[in-house]
């Protein structure tokens, strides 16, 4: 046999391999075997380079590290999912879903919620072309070099009984199993190193290494569960969907399965719970979806996650532990949270050391005192936090807990403003506020001002180097030369970095501010509203502000709060006047729909349900979820279901995906 049949056999031998072990779970070799055949194949392609292959299994680790991650924008953003706390909201769940769909009973498909970290994976014409992660739901980093290293993702998907797509897009959940995770870190301290606190942290740190070589060293696992765009093919149902991925090679849980109605959700999420410590991964929680995807497009999505998903939670798992000590920590935003100080304690998966004890009111309400013996819980990513005290347990000598009238980093009295629990530090020169204000102002999704860390902010801080953020725009080379950690070649990099960061957009620079309960998302929406002029965006009203979609009452008043402040208005137009530049704005002056609202319903074939809504909304119009009397237009694709009956009932006018493009075309 000559090389070029040799190889192409070794290929597709070790590719069914990975198939059998990764989606099947039936392997059919040994590891020693599949080692030696990948030699094999190492061997003669090192003899025959002409016949390398991108998807080639020799191919999954690149031979240099790369610099830094770029970034990659989602065709179809990466949504999160709202929680369900216990059996009676998935019961509501599935009555809202009822309800918007004009019927009894729903078929769902449930699955276990891993404890890892998100992806995207894009595959063309059947080869893995690049993948990401979650990001910020909209852009994410382009982590390819590393996840080509994991086994279970195909370099090019199985076509013996499906054709691959034209374009193929699928979100899955990297992880690592508890018996990798134990032997990982056993290999750690063998090795001298620091172990992982828990799987999830494991995992996302190995694919954010630069060195794929490191992360192919991790043992990382897959499971695939959604779609993002996809040409070329359409499926009616989530099920059919699962099952070609299984036929492409894509890894899919087992425990997936489907489900029917409101029984059928909270028997499975019972029964996953109460198997949750026999699986061989962290899971923590479930997830609802409907079924038909028809019936998805009808519910449609809120502005950061679908109508006909859910999350259902589990219970927190729970243990007892000694508080040592209760410290108080300084907000960016001058808010100060007490937190105990714990004899560490080993609970659903991660060593806990600390945990929020909330607000003064809380420590009153549940009497909690350093010494205590206390039940503290974690759910899931939220902070450990203490539910009760064992009293029984109390030694003599404690004495009840009172957070200091004084700020602990300044001394400045604190206050609680009316309304809130919450104490706050009122000095804005707070050097633990403005620390924190500049590492936000810093981080990547706002200025993204590449070496200013946390150690750097503090010496500029403790130097009384820079008292605001504005004062970063005005940092000399030979001042920061002076710093520990900083070099000559150092602080021109971190001159050269906060001059780039002047360039940057509306969105960036609003989140960067620091704003109370303005995340990068509600940035993105001012953006868009006030078309990127800053100085209508300072002159607002919250009758404004609330008037725009997505924008409520407790964000239009902080939003308020900031602007009537003159020194943020003073520190803005220093920032402005030292070189900020935002970007144009693109806005379509042309606004034939101003003032309608049209709901979509069905598959468009001509282009996706985003796609329409960019046009639509470009044109002024606005796209709703659901058929309302204040309603103008329903757009009814193939399959349309229940919005379709209620819009003419409510005599709402209804055109077919051609009527709609040729009244875009004649706006």
């Amino acid at each position: 046999m000559n090389s070029e049949k040799r190889i192409a056999e070794l290929r597709e031998i070790l590719q069914d391999h990975n198939y059998r072990y990764y989606v099947m779970d039936d392997p059919t070799i040994a590891d020693g075997e599949y080692d030696s055949l990948l030699r094999e194949l190492q061997s003669l392609e090192r003899e025959n380079p002409k016949l390398v292959t991108s998807d080639s299994p020799t191919q999954r680790v690149g031979s240099h590290p790369v610099s830094e991650f770029g970034t990659i924008k989602h065709r179809i953003p990466m949504l999160s999912l709202a929680n369900a706390m216990n059996e009676a909201e998935l019961v509501a769940f599935d009555g809202r879903i009822q309800k918007g769909l004009d019927q009894e009973s729903v078929i769902y498909m449930a699955e276990p919620k891993l404890d890892g970290l998100g992806v995207e994976l894009v595959y063309e014409n059947g080869i893995f072309i690049h993948g990401s992660t979650r990001g910020d739901g909209f852009t994410g980093e382009d982590i390819t070099h590393n996840l080509k290293t994991i086994r279970g993702i195909p370099l090019s998907l199985r076509t013996n009984d499906l054709p691959a797509p034209p374009l193929l897009e699928i979100r899955g959940e990297v992880f690592i199993r508890k018996n990798d995770f134990k032997d990982l870190n056993e290999k750690q301290e063998l090795n001298e190193k620091s172990a992982f606190a828990n799987p999830r942290n494991a995992a996302a740190g190995s694919l954010r290494q630069l060195d794929p070589t490191i992360t192919a060293e991790r043992p990382l696992s897959i499971y695939c569960y959604e779609a993002g765009m996809i040409n070329g093919v359409e499926f009616v149902d989530h099920a059919s969907f699962l099952d070609s991925l299984k036929k492409w090679g894509l890894p899919v849980n087992p425990f997936i399965k489907i489900v029917t109605g409101s029984k059928g959700l909270t028997q499975f999420h019972q029964e996953l719970e109460d198997r949750r410590n026999d699986l061989p991964y962290e899971i923590d929680g479930t997830v609802f979806k409907v079924n038909n995807y028809n019936k998805r497009d009808d519910l449609g999505t809120r502005s950061r996650s679908p109508r006909w998903a859910i999350a259902g939670k589990f219970k927190a798992q729970q243990a007892t532990t000694v508080i040592h000590d209760i410290d108080i920590q300084v907000g960016r935003t001058g808010a100060l949270t007490p937190v105990a100080k714990l004899e560490p304690v080993y609970i659903a998966g991660v060593t806990v050391t600390n945990a929020t004890l909330h607000n003064q009111d809380e420590i009153i309400r549940k009497d909690i005192r350093i010494g205590d013996t206390v039940l503290i819980e974690r759910a899931g990513d939220v902070i450990p936090k203490v539910m009760k005290v064992i009293k029984e347990k109390r030694p003599n000598w404690t004495k009840p807990f009172q957070i200091p009238s004084a700020c602990p980093v300044c001394q400045h009295e604190t206050h609680r403003p009316e309304g809130e629990v919450i104490l706050r530090c009122g000095n804005i020169s707070c050097p633990r506020q403005i620390k924190g204000r500049i590492q936000h102002f810093a981080s990547k999704l706002a200025l993204d001002i590449d070496g200013l860390g946390e150690k750097i902010v503090d010496q500029l801080v403790n130097e009384d180097l820079i008292q605001s953020i504005d004062d970063l725009f005005v940092l000399k080379q030979d001042t920061l030369e002076k710093l520990d950690r900083l070099g000559e070649k150092s602080a021109e990099n971190l001159v050269e970095a906060i001059s780039n960061s002047k360039d940057t957009t509306f969105a960036r620079f609003i989140y960067a501010l620091g704003i109370r309960n303005v995340g990068e998302h509600i940035a993105k929406v001012l953006e868009k509203q006030y078309s990127g002029n800053l100085t209508e965006f300072q002159n607002t009203t919250v009758e404004d502000l609330e008037a725009i979609d997505e924008i409520g009452p407790i964000v239009a008043e902080t939003v308020i709060q900031f602007w009537s402040d003159d020194s943020n208005k003073k520190m803005v137009q220093n920032c402005l006047d030292y070189g900020v530049r935002f970007a144009d704005v693109e806005v379509n002056l042309h606004q034939p729909f101003a003032g309608q609202t049209f709901v979509f319903t069905g598959s468009l074939q001509q282009l996706t349900r985003k796609e329409a809504k960019d046009i639509l909304e470009d044109l002024g119009g606005k796209a709703s979820g659901a058929v309302s009397e204040k309603t103008d237009f329903v757009i009814a694709g193939s399959g349309a279901g229940s919005k379709l009956k209620k819009a003419s009932d409510l005599g709402i006018s209804i055109l077919t995906e051609e009527e709609f493009f040729d009244k875009v075309k004649n706006a």
